[in-house]
C-alpha cells in the first residue's frame, strides 16, 4: 500500500491516448513538473476488446499523439514506423487509414517510454480536496485507489475514457452475457467456453455495430447472428471535407463560444460525422454479406431495421430479447448466448445519453460551478470552481464534447493540440504555487 507524503505537481488519472499525449507534451514543453499517472488496466493497451482483424482507425495517421503540435517529435506515428522498420511497407499499403492493430501498437510503443511515470493496475476510487491551514483554499488533492493507495497532487488531469451508454431496458439487467462493445472479444471468448454453436445479437447503428456484425459473420461457431437498429438502415458517415472541418482546432473556439441553442443545432447537423453511422467500405461489405446469405438460402444472419428493444430478460439458456417495429408493430423474440451493445458513450449533460459529471468528481461536485446542473468547463479544459480551487486545477482530458465540440468525442484529431492547451494552463496555474 502506497501512502507517500510527497505531493506531485500533476496526477493523471487514466493512461490511454489522451494522457499519453499529455505525458509527451509535458516532457517536451514542461519537463520541470513532477508527474505521476495511474491506470486501471495492466498495460497501455488501446481498445483490446475491439481489435478486429482488418479494422482501421477512421482517422488520418498524422493526427496522432503529437504531430499536429510538434511534427519533429520522436513520438510521432511516422517515427514509430521508422523505428520499427515498417515505414516503406506501411506507405505501400492500399489503405486509406492505418489498421487499428498497427495504431494500437503505436500507442503502446509511445506509452512504454513513460513506464517510470505510470502505475498500472491502479484504479482511482475517490478524489477529495485538502485545504490549507486557514481553510481559505485547496492546498492539494488526495486520490484513493481500489488497493488502498493514496496519491497526493496539486493538480489532476482526469482522462478515464467516457462512460459506456447502456440504454433501457438493458440498464436494468445485470448479466455477463450482455456487454458493451468495449468487451466484445473477451466476452465472445467467454461464451465459447459454454457452447460451440453460438447465437449473437448486436444492438445499434454505429460503425462499431457494423464492424462487430462483419467479424461475427466470419466466426464458424456463430450459427445465428442478428443486428437490431432503430434506423431505417445503417447510415453512411458524413465524410465531406467541409463537415470534417469540425475537427479543426479553430472549430473548438467556434463551438465553445456558441450559445447553448446554437451548440445543440450544430450537434444535430454534425452528428453523422461520428455517430450512428459507418464508413462506406464496411457498409458495402455488410450489405454484400447479407445478400450472400440470402443467395445461399441461409438463415444465419438477419438485420432488423426500424426496431426498438422493448424487453430483455435473463433466462437459463441465454438472454431473451424482444423488439418491436415502430412501422407496423411486428414483434421479434429470440434467445441469444451473447448480446453486444454498440450503443456509444455518455457525454456530459442532463439528457438521456449524458451524465452530470465524471463519477470521480461527484464527491466534490458541490465545490464546482454548474450551469443548469452541468459542470462549467473553461476553454483550457479546466473545471471551474465556485471557490477555493483557483490554484489547484482539475482538467477533463477527452470528456468535453458538450462544451468543446466533436473533436472531444473520442477522436485522435485534436489530442496533440488539446495536450498543449492543458500544459499551457498548468504552467499558468501551478507557477503561482511553486
Amino acid at each position: 500500500m502506497k501512502n507517500s507524503s510527497s505531493i506531485y505537481d500533476i496526477l493523471g488519472i487514466g493512461f490511454g491516448p489522451a494522457n499519453i499525449a499529455l505525458s509527451i507534451a509535458l516532457e517536451e514543453l514542461a519537463p520541470h513538473f513532477s508527474i505521476r499517472f495511474i491506470e486501471r488496466q495492466q498495460s497501455a493497451c488501446w481498445q483490446p476488446g475491439m481489435m478486429l482483424p482488418g479494422s482501421d482507425i477512421q482517422n488520418h495517421p498524422l493526427r496522432d499523439l503529437v504531430t499536429p503540435r510538434n511534427p519533429r517529435s520522436h513520438y510521432s506515428f511516422t517515427n514509430f514506423l521508422y523505428e520499427t522498420d515498417r515505414l516503406y511497407q506501411h506507405l505501400n499499403l492500399p489503405l486509406h487509414y492505418p489498421l487499428r492493430l498497427e495504431y494500437a501498437q503505436y500507442i503502446s510503443w509511445a506509452a512504454n517510454f513513460f513506464n517510470d511515470q505510470v502505475d498500472y493496475d491502479c484504479e482511482a476510487t475517490e478524489i477529495f480536496p485538502v485545504l490549507d491551514g486557514q481553510n481559505e483554499y485547496i492546498d492539494h488533492y488526495c486520490v484513493n485507489t481500489v488497493k488502498g493507495d493514496i496519491y497526493r497532487a496539486r493538480s489532476i488531469v482526469l482522462a478515464p475514457g467516457r462512460t459506456p451508454f447502456i440504454p433501457e431496458p438493458f440498464n436494468q439487467l445485470k448479466d455477463a452475457r450482455v456487454v458493451h462493445l468495449n468487451h466484445y472479444l473477451p466476452s465472445l471468448d467467454q461464451a465459447r467456453k459454454y457452447s460451440n454453436s453460438l447465437s449473437v445479437a448486436v444492438i445499434g447503428g454505429s460503425q462499431s455495430a457494423v464492424e462487430i456484425l462483419l467479424h461475427a459473420s466470419t466466426q464458424n461457431d456463430i450459427k445465428r447472428l442478428v443486428g437490431v437498429t432503430r434506423n431505417f438502415g445503417f447510415r453512411q458517415k458524413d465524410t465531406s471535407p467541409f463537415s470534417d472541418e469540425v475537427y479543426f482546432p479553430e472549430f473548438v473556439d467556434t463551438f465553445y463560444e456558441a450559445t447553448p441553442e446554437n451548440k445543440a443545432r450544430l450537434r444535430r447537423e454534425l452528428v453523422h460525422t461520428n455517430y450512428s453511422s459507418a464508413d462506406i467500405d464496411v457498409l458495402n461489405q455488410l450489405y454484400i454479406k447479407q445478400y450472400e446469405n440470402k443467395l445461399s438460402h441461409q438463415n444465419s444472419m438477419q438485420i432488423l431495421t426500424c426496431n426498438e428493444i422493448v424487453d430483455c430478460r435473463s433466462i437459463s439458456n441465454g438472454i431473451l430479447l424482444k423488439s418491436r417495429s415502430f412501422i407496423n408493430s411486428n414483434e421479434f423474440e429470440e434467445c441469444f448466448d451473447l448480446v453486444v451493445l454498440a450503443t456509444g458513450f455518455l457525454d456530459l449533460g442532463v439528457g438521456e445519453r449524458q451524465e452530470l459529471c465524471p463519477k470521480l468528481l461527484l464527491p466534490i461536485k458541490k465545490l464546482l460551478t454548474n450551469q443548469g446542473d452541468i459542470l462549467s468547463i473553461g476553454r483550457d479544459y479546466r473545471v471551474q470552481y465556485l471557490t477555493k480551487g483557483d490554484f489547484t486545477p482539475i482538467y477533463l482530458n477527452g470528456l468535453c464534447e458538450s462544451t468543446h465540440g466533436m473533436g472531444d468525442a473520442g477522436s485522435f484529431s485534436l489530442l496533440a493540440l488539446r495536450s498543449k492547451t492543458i500544459v499551457d494552463s498548468l504552467n499558468q496555474y501551478l507557477s503561482r504555487t511553486r
